[in-house]
Parts: structure tokens; C-alpha cells; sequence
């Protein structure tokens, strides 16, 4: 359990930080779930969607390829 300050602070415990590998200075996110908050990194939400859309150059060529077939 965390206490919140009068600022709305709280300290995040170490077993935490160290299990989300949190270091002093990183941003975090707080991600709305169906059961609560999940805390998760910054740099790692922002690798999240690097990696989602790595794949998207290939996948639009495939789409414009596909496209000029129905007109071939």
C-alpha cells in the first residue's frame, strides 16, 4: 500500500520499480484496464507502437499491389 501526499504524490514501492525496471527520472503512463490502472513505462507504450506499426511500409505495398491487380 502507497500513501498519496496533499500533492498527489505517492512513492512507488522498490519491488515495483524494480519488477518494471523504473529508474529515477523515467515517465510512466497509467493505462485504464477493465479491472483498474496498469502502470507501464513511457519508452516501453512508445515501443509498444513502434512495433505495431513496423510491419505497415509492407503492408501498404501489399494493399496497392493488391489494388492494381483489380485493375490489370
Amino acid at each position: 500500500m502507497v500513501l498519496v501526499t496533499r500533492k498527489y504524490q505517492i512513492t512507488i514501492p522498490k519491488r515495483v520499480r524494480e519488477e518494471l525496471n523504473i529508474k529515477a527520472g523515467d515517465e510512466v503512463v497509467f493505462i485504464k484496464t477493465e479491472d483498474g490502472y496498469k502502470i507501464v513505462r513511457a519508452d516501453d507504450v512508445i515501443k509498444e507502437g513502434v512495433e505495431i506499426f513496423k510491419d505497415i511500409d509492407e503492408t501498404i505495398e501489399e494493399m496497392k499491389a493488391g489494388l492494381q491487380e483489380g485493375f490489370d
